[in-house]
């Protein structure tokens, strides 16, 4: 997982969700924020991919429990069609949070979060972070760990690779070439059965090497 640059201009924010009256509420809590723009509104899953294709946004809200696709669904072929595009899930479904994220969603919020805690996370997400609530962590903390096959050098390199840093950026830290860091994230991802820097991120937060 890289750490990109914020994208210039205003956040551009998509909102996918069945409920009319979430779609309202969530568009409200963001327009009124500084440097966010609610660039649509989708109420099911082949809708939600034709818009991000058609309007670009930066971040996606999206609900996991939609109509004709469910929310990993469209992970997935977000995952395909747009990755650039990053999805922060606001659903009541934290069962569905390790799912979402190994299907590529960038962060984890709960239908009541608190507006300045939403625009928080679409800023935080849309900066190239991971964001995982309280709740949401405590789930991933309920899978097994396998983190003692690790090295002390791996486990620097998935630190800092849970901090969003790119390659080089991790290679500059340890003071090691680029390819060593390469082969080090290889490793990392081999051994613990992921299946991107993604996961990894996750996987440090989930076992408490990082407080990311």
């Amino acid at each position: 997982m890289t750490r990109p640059d914020p994208p210039p201009g205003p956040i551009r924010v998509l909102i996918v969700d069945d409920h009319p009256a979430v779609r309202r509420g969530l568009r409200t809590f963001l327009e009124l924020a500084d440097g966010l723009e609610v660039v649509g509104e989708a109420a099911d899953g082949p809708s939600a991919l034709e818009m991000v294709a058609a309007s670009e946004p930066d971040v996606v809200l999206l609900d996991m429990m939609l109509p004709e696709m469910d929310g990993v669904e469209v992970l997935h072929e977000l995952r395909h069609r747009s990755p650039e595009c990053r999805v922060l899930v606001v659903t009541s479904f934290p069962d569905r949070m390790p799912a979402a994220i190994r299907a590529g969603a960038r962060g984890y919020l709960s239908k009541d979060v608190d507006p300045g805690a939403l625009v928080a996370a679409v800023r935080s997400v849309a900066a190239g972070h991971l964001l995982l609530e309280p709740a949401a962590a405590a789930v991933l903390m309920a899978a097994p760990s396998e983190g003692s096959t690790l090295t002390a050098r791996e486990r620097d390199v998935l630190l800092l690779l849970a901090e969003g840093r790119s390659n080089r950026e991790i290679a500059r830290a340890l003071a090691v070439a680029e390819k060593t860091v390469k082969t080090h994230v290889s490793s990392i991802l081999l051994k613990l059965g992921l299946a991107d820097r993604t996961q990894a991120a996750v996987y440090a937060v989930r076992t408490g090497l990082t407080d990311h």
